[in-house]
């Protein structure tokens, strides 16, 4: 074999041992993983948006308005993000980015007008707050300030301890009784259950107003009560009961039987298993509903308008004698031709917001797995040791 011939041979052996080339596989993604071309293609769609609306807002066509710019652009977008998405990882991804932008878009539209609101209030408000805002009353502060006269400034006190004092009677008077019946809808259901859920989800569509005319008609009218905060509270009680009784029922249902089962296999009655399994379990959601029915109590102002009349000044008795509260306070300073009356007003929108926001803090911290785990660890140092006499050595016994 000639040298020519060899190095042939040579060459078609390293060919026919040279491994073939597999094709190109385009890796498959999960519709969760986002990196930086995800990313790069959200802003590139965006900015796109943008410039597609514009162009078609400002050089074809007399469209005008922001509201209407910002649903065109929303959806192009929606359109050009699909597309951008499809085109580069498939359709399955691309279907499941539409539905997460069009989840983001909701969450903002709704999320944007409460920090409008809240801005709004702070913006007002802030300035005004002082420790004699929260310390003084309107009684005694004339209308017009006159020169060389003493003109005190008002405060929302006794606003604030009027509120106080009604929603602690509500929650007294509405909380056991929500918990109860959402316990005997979803627990123990009887043959009146039906009866009562369909109650209890017509008072929920009841106008706020009329259950303050139906406190006005039975409690102050017929039994000659007068105007009280205790009235008011009946009233917002009528308005939170069906709110923490429908939030209540569905906590409940999602505890797992099996935890009744289990309970009820130890030979636990049934009412141990509610109050010592169920709502243990279920002890952070209940936490929330009842902050629903608290947030909505705390917010309403056409019972209170019906039942509390409005005081200029301090009643630290709730059963009797017309009270102040900030909703009502709210509702009529913000109707005075008078700036001042409109900026104390203002303070006490935000003292108002501040207070269920306090409310919120504290009664999330209560229902934390932290403050359960602090409780446990301190009862578990406090319980006697327990240790079986034959586990103990002899030296624990000298």
């Amino acid at each position: 074999m000639t040298t020519l011939e060899s190095g042939h041979v040579s060459y078609e052996l390293k060919r026919a041992t040279r491994p073939k080339p597999t094709p190109h596989i385009r890796r498959r993604i999960r519709p969760r993983d986002f990196g930086r071309t995800d990313l790069l293609l959200l802003i590139a769609s965006l900015i796109s948006a943008l410039a597609t609306t514009w162009i078609l807002f400002a050089q074809l066509t007399l469209l005008s308005g922001p509201f209407g710019f910002l649903v065109v652009c929303a959806a192009i977008f929606l359109l050009y993000y699909w597309t951008s998405n499809a085109l580069t990882n498939g359709r399955r991804v691309a279907s499941d980015r539409l539905v997460g932008a069009l989840v983001a878009i909701g969450s903002l539209a709704m999320f944007t007008p409460l920090v409008l609101l809240v801005g709004f209030i702070f913006v007002k408000g802030v300035g005004l707050l002082s420790l004699h805002l929260f310390t003084a009353t309107q009684k005694g502060v004339p209308e017009i300030c006159l020169p060389h006269l003493p003109c005190p400034k008002p405060g929302v006190f006794h606003a604030i301890l009027g509120t106080l004092e009604q929603i602690a009677v509500t929650v007294i008077l509405g909380v056991p009784a929500a918990l109860l019946t959402a316990i005997y809808l979803n627990e123990a259901p009887g043959k009146f259950a039906s009866t009562v859920r369909v109650m209890v989800t017509a008072m929920s569509g009841v106008p706020a107003i009329l259950a303050g005319a139906f406190i006005y008609a039975f409690w102050i009218v017929s039994f000659h009560r007068g105007f009280s905060g205790f009235a008011g509270a009946l009233s917002l009680a009528v308005i939170l009961i069906p709110t923490v009784t429908r939030g209540s029922e569905e906590v409940l249902r999602i505890v797992p039987k099996d935890l009744r089962e289990a309970s009820t296999a130890l030979g636990a009655p049934q009412w141990r298993t509610v109050f010592q399994v169920v709502l243990p379990t279920a002890r952070s959601g209940l936490v929330t509903s009842i902050l629903l029915g608290i947030a909505v109590a705390l917010g309403e102002t056409a019972p209170l308008l019906l039942t509390i009349f409005g005081n200029t000044g301090t009643n630290p008795n709730v059963m009797s004698g017309p009270q102040s509260a900030l909703p009502l306070l709210v509702y009529t300073l913000v109707k005075s031709p008078r700036q001042t009356d409109i900026n104390l007003a203002y303070a006490a929108a935000l003292v108002l917001f501040l207070m269920i926001f306090l409310i919120f803090i504290a009664a999330r911290v209560l229902a934390s797995d932290w403050l359960s785990k602090k409780i446990r660890n301190a009862r578990n140092r406090r319980a006697p040791d327990l240790t079986p006499i034959n586990a103990l050595t002899v030296e624990d016994l000298l």
